[in-house]
């Protein structure tokens, strides 16, 4: 005990050619901590993304219904009237022509 006290057991050849190794498990458990605070720095960046695509997805949701509303004919229809062009809405079905060719 009076060498642990006085440091002269730092001096010791048997406790200083395990001074190596002591560094090596320093350098060990610095790797470690550092280790830890990347993954968990990871694992909340994550998280963030996870949520950002969640309120993208609702926002995506929203925007394609609301396209839908908007595309469809009567919509189209009031619109173009709104705007006072002047479309009519045709009364016959379109009809397929079919175009010969001299080959």
């Amino acid at each position: 005990m009076k060498s642990f006290i006085g440091g002269t057991i730092l001096t010791d050849e048997r406790i200083s050619r395990q001074f190596p190794f002591v560094v090596l498990l320093a350098f060990f458990a610095l790797v470690l901590i550092m280790n830890r605070n990347w993954s968990e720095k990871t694992i909340r960046q994550i998280g963030d993304m996870q949520s950002e695509v969640e309120a993208l997805r609702a926002e995506q949701a929203t925007i394609s219904a609301k396209l839908m509303d908007a595309s469809r004919p009567s919509e189209v229809a009031k619109k173009v009237k709104e705007a006072g062009i002047d479309l009519q809405e045709p009364l016959k079905p379109p009809k397929k022509l079919n175009v010969k060719t001299d080959d």
